[in-house]
């Protein structure tokens, strides 16, 4: 990443080659940028760049950012299971007595 431009560094948050997610927008990324930053100044007391916010952006979502999509995949397994229960559920109860 060492001497990208902080569009192209930016462009590249959030894809990994194969990658079948949808990327995340230009919009989400920047907002993303200006909380690490806002954190660092407000928590830490230090002021970094927006370089410095991307590269701790690409790391998390290189190194960190699959745990966080796994939580999402189980809970959406989860819900969906609840919810065929409940369908099934409705399904018997439409059938009529023979």
């Amino acid at each position: 990443m060492r001497g990208a431009s902080t569009s192209d560094a930016n462009e590249e948050i959030g894809k990994k080659e194969g990658d079948t997610l949808k990327p995340l927008t230009k919009e989400e990324k920047n907002q993303m940028t200006m909380a690490i930053q806002r954190y660092f100044a407000e928590e830490r007391e230090e002021e970094i760049g927006e370089l410095a916010a991307i590269n701790i952006l690409e790391f998390i979502t290189k190194n960190l950012g699959s745990y966080y999509y796994n939580q999402g995949v189980r809970d959406s397994r989860s819900i969906a299971v609840q919810r065929s229960q409940l369908l099934e559920e409705d399904l018997f109860a439409l059938e009529k007595r023979i």
